[in-house]
C-alpha cells in the first residue's frame, strides 16, 4: 500500500483507492492576448485553427446515442505536438507537415496522445479518458464542445510521462464546476512520480486555505483486470524504452497502446483476436529508442492480427495523406486494414 495522507476506501481486487480531502485552490493565469497583436504572424494562424477546426461534416454539440458506444482520438501526437513552433519559425527550412497543420480542418494538427471511451453505463453515459497530458485543456476545448461531452467519469493512465500526465491540474475545471470529484486509476510507479510532480493534488494539506485545486481519488491499479463503472480493463503491459514500463489496457475487443519500444512476450496473449489495435507509430522510417516507427508497429500488426488497426503517437514526419496512401496499398496487397487516426476521429465500437 502506497502511503498517503488521506483516508483509504474498500477497493474492488487488484485496486488500492486514496480519496483525499477538498482544499480549494486557484492558480492566477495572465490574460489572453487578442489576435492583432500578433497581426499576420504563423502564430495567429496555429491559434484561430484550434479555436476553429472541426471534422468535416461534424456539427458542435453532437450527441451520441444513449444505446451506442464509441471511441473520440482527443490527441494523436507527440509531447511537443504537431505543429512544432520552432518548425513555423524558422527562416531556412519549410516543414511540410508543420505547414499543413497550421490549416483549419488540417488532420496533421496533432495534440498529446489522449482517447475518450464514451458507452451506456449504469447510470447514464460513461465517459472514461485514457491519459490528460499537457495539452489535455485545448483538446477539451476543441472536442468536447463538438460532441457534446461534458463530464469525466474516470481517468486511467499508461504512464506518468508530461504528455500523460501534465493535463490533470487542468481537471479542477471539472470538480470545480461540473462534478465533485473525479476518480485517477493508475500504476502505483507512475503514483509515486505524481506525488512529485503533483504533489499538491495528492496531498492538499499543502494548499493555502480557500484556493481550488482538482479533486482527485487515487486508485492504485496492478497488471491485472479492473473493473471501471461496469467496463472492464485488461492491462497490457510494455516497455516504453529501456527498462521503462508503460501500459496499454484491453477494454472488450480493443486494443490500446500508446507508448511502446517492445511488447513482452507474455503480453501477446492479452491481444488475442484483438477487432480494434490502436497502436503507437511515431515515424514512418525507424523505431526510436522509446516508441515504435510505422515498419516496425506493421510487423507488430502482422503478428497479432487485428481486424482494423489504427496508429497513433505520429511525429511531424508522418505526412497523414501521404503516409494513408501507402497504408491503403497493405489492404490490397496483404489484407491489412491500418491507416493513421488523426485528432477529432470518432469510432464506434461495441463493448
Amino acid at each position: 500500500m502506497v502511503p498517503i495522507l488521506g483516508a483509504v476506501r474498500p477497493a474492488p481486487s487488484g485496486l488500492v483507492c486514496f480519496a483525499r480531502s477538498y482544499r480549494p485552490f486557484s492558480l492566477s493565469r495572465p490574460s489572453v492576448l487578442p489576435f492583432s497583436r500578433f497581426g499576420s504572424s504563423p502564430f495567429n494562424s496555429v491559434f484561430k485553427a484550434f479555436l476553429h477546426s472541426s471534422p468535416a461534416g461534424k456539427q458542435p454539440g453532437a450527441q451520441l446515442p444513449s444505446e451506442s458506444s464509441e471511441i473520440i482520438f482527443l490527441g494523436t501526437g507527440t509531447s511537443e505536438g504537431i505543429p512544432r513552433v520552432s518548425c513555423l519559425t524558422n527562416p531556412l527550412k519549410t516543414c511540410p507537415v508543420c505547414s499543413k497543420a497550421v490549416e483549419p480542418g488540417s488532420k496533421n494538427k496533432r495534440l498529446n496522445t489522449s482517447i475518450l471511451i464514451r458507452y451506456p453505463g449504469p447510470t447514464g453515459q460513461c465517459n472514461i479518458l485514457i491519459d490528460a497530458g499537457k495539452f489535455f485543456y485545448h483538446s477539451a476545448l476543441r472536442w468536447f464542445l463538438t460532441y457534446g461531452i461534458r463530464t469525466l467519469d474516470a481517468v486511467v493512465i499508461t504512464h506518468s510521462h508530461a504528455d500523460a500526465i501534465g493535463g490533470l491540474d487542468d481537471l479542477r475545471d471539472w470538480t470545480n464546476n461540473v462534478q465533485p470529484c473525479i476518480p485517477i486509476y493508475v500504476a502505483e510507479r507512475d503514483f509515486e512520480v505524481m506525488k512529485k510532480t503533483h504533489y499538491y493534488l495528492v496531498d492538499t494539506s499543502v494548499v493555502t486555505p480557500g484556493a481550488a485545486v482538482s479533486d482527485l481519488q487515487f486508485n492504485i491499479i496492478q497488471e491485472v483486470p479492473f473493473i471501471v463503472h461496469d467496463l472492464k480493463f485488461t492491462p497490457l503491459p510494455v516497455w516504453h524504452g529501456r527498462g521503462y514500463r508503460s501500459l496499454g489496457f484491453r477494454f472488450g475487443n480493443i486494443c490500446y497502446i500508446s507508448d511502446v519500444s517492445e511488447i513482452p512476450e507474455e503480453t501477446y496473449p492479452l491481444l488475442k483476436d484483438c477487432e480494434l489495435l490502436i497502436l503507437d507509430a511515431l515515424r514512418p522510417d525507424r523505431s526510436s529508442s522509446t516508441h515504435f516507427g510505422l515498419p516496425q508497429a506493421l510487423e507488430e500488426v502482422r503478428k497479432i492480427q487485428p481486424k482494423r488497426t489504427l496508429f497513433t503517437g505520429m511525429m511531424h514526419l508522418m505526412d497523414h495523406e501521404k503516409v494513408n496512401e501507402g497504408l491503403l496499398k497493405l489492404m490490397e496487397t496483404e489484407g491489412l486494414d491500418v491507416q493513421l487516426s488523426y485528432d477529432g476521429l470518432r469510432v464506434p465500437i461495441t463493448l
